[in-house]
């Protein structure tokens, strides 16, 4: 190297080594700065919508939340669908849930169990939901998915690893897949509704004799979603195997769920205890109404053991662990008494300083006033009892008369399922998440 004058001027060992790890910067450099690029744009570098550069526009204010997106029928709502809801919430800042209508419903799948009011009633009191929209179409179109990105400010578009397929076969999210905006999810496992189905239909043993074809319809649903398979695996024909999912509840699951606050030293507690099995919007709302007559609210939920005791041998459907998770869920609990016993004592009321214990006016048995062994008569003694007026007439009695009602309906729609599910377990592979 020469300078101006003429002088030949050589590097030294130092200087060489700064140019080469200055180059090698910002090679790198260019580099991450490339991917975080095509971060923002679908395999193939193709975006023909615009909206990966609209996002990307929208990315510069770095104030912006992310905002996630899932839709779902969420029929017969159970703690599957909640964990699907608190993962797609752990992906963004705000959960905003598309609740399919009725019509769709019908059109796609078969009669809904529980009606649009109520599956809202349902979502809306799923603590990880921030927002819900009415009335979502079962396919995203490419016009939703325009109204989703531009009105609702979504980013990203969420559903499981189970793969969702509309009547014709086409995937379900193959536009969002096409404009890089979609996230997936891992199923969670031991919970269909397939399932539920057969254990509703399993407590219906009684059927009237005289009715014999109903009968046989009845008892061919029943043995096909209450013990995992078809009439013909039954008989020793060659049908496929529907397959039956069993919980296995672990604890870091109840974490995942729990609040994990403790209430304050000062805190107006409200007790309520129950079965809360299939938990329905009727449940959602009691509990509502609960939690508005004080700072924190405690659920007691019942054993097994217990609920069978006072509700019949095929109760509860659902079982502890798994009825747990649900009230968990809900947006209006604090804390829950996993395993509570039946009556109310007074250590019970000193250990957790319970300020109010309260009953709904719907449920299962409403004579239990009436009863020697009154589970509330501590807390009727002590002035510390209430009964609230349940805003719903629905209690589980009420889910299980719906499916026994139409089940042939159910029987071909959840047929269609079990094929789903079958396939998806055939080919399960591992998944990482939570």
């Amino acid at each position: 190297m020469s300078d101006p004058g003429g002088l030949a001027l050589t590097s030294s060992p130092s200087q060489n080594r700064a140019r080469l790890i200055s180059t090698c910067l910002a090679g790198c450099l260019i580099i991450g700065f490339t991917a975080i690029i095509r971060l923002y744009l679908p395999a193939g570098g193709n975006d023909p919508l615009g909206l990966g550069a609209r996002l990307r526009r929208r990315r510069k204010n770095s104030n912006h939340p992310v905002r996630v997106y899932m839709d779902g029928c969420f029929d017969m709502m159970h703690y599957g669908h909640c964990n699907a809801l608190r993962q797609a919430r752990a992906l963004g800042d705000q959960l905003v849930v598309g609740v399919v209508s009725d019509d769709d419903i019908i059109a796609n799948k078969g009669p809904p169990v529980t009606p649009l009011n109520e599956r809202m009633i349902m979502v809306s009191g799923v603590k990880w939901v921030d927002e819900v929209i009415l009335d979502a179409p079962y396919a995203i179109t490419e016009d939703f998915m325009r109204k989703l990105f531009d009105e609702y400010k979504i980013d990203y578009i969420i559903h499981g690893d189970d793969p969702c397929v509309l009547p014709d076969g086409t995937d379900a999210y193959a536009l969002a897949k096409k404009a890089g905006r979609y996230k997936q999810i891992k199923r969670t496992e031991g919970v269909s509704s397939t399932d539920i189905v057969g254990r509703m239909l399993l407590c219906v043993r009684e059927r009237p004799k005289s009715d014999t074809h109903k009968n046989q319809n009845h008892s061919s649903l029943q043995r096909q979603f209450s013990h995992g398979h078809s009439q013909k695996f039954e008989d020793g024909g060659s049908g496929n195997g529907t397959r039956v999912s069993h919980f296995l509840p672990t604890s870091r699951r109840i974490v995942q769920f729990s609040n994990g606050k403790a209430p304050g030293p000062n805190a107006h507690i409200i007790y309520i205890a129950g079965a809360f099995d299939l938990f329905h919007a009727g449940h959602v709302e009691i509990l509502k109404l609960a939690r508005g007559l004080g700072d924190f609210l405690l659920v007691g939920i019942h054993t097994d053991q217990t609920v069978s005791a006072n509700r019949g041998a095929h109760r509860p459907i659902m079982n502890l662990h798994e009825r747990s998770l649900s009230v968990l869920a809900c947006r209006y609990v604090d804390e829950v008494i996993i395993g509570a016993p039946w009556e109310v004592s007074k250590d019970m009321i000193t250990t957790f300083n319970i300020s109010l214990v309260v009953h709904g006016s719907i449920s299962e048995r409403n004579d239990f006033q009436k009863d020697e062994g009154n589970p509330y008569a501590v807390p009727i003694d002590m002035g510390i009892f209430k009964v609230l007026q349940s805003p719903l007439d629905i209690t589980t009695t009420t889910i299980i008369r719906r499916i026994v009602a139409n089940h042939n309906a159910y029987l071909k729609r959840n047929e269609k399922k079990a094929e789903c599910e079958r396939r998806y377990y055939e080919g399960k592979t591992y998944v990482s998440g939570d």
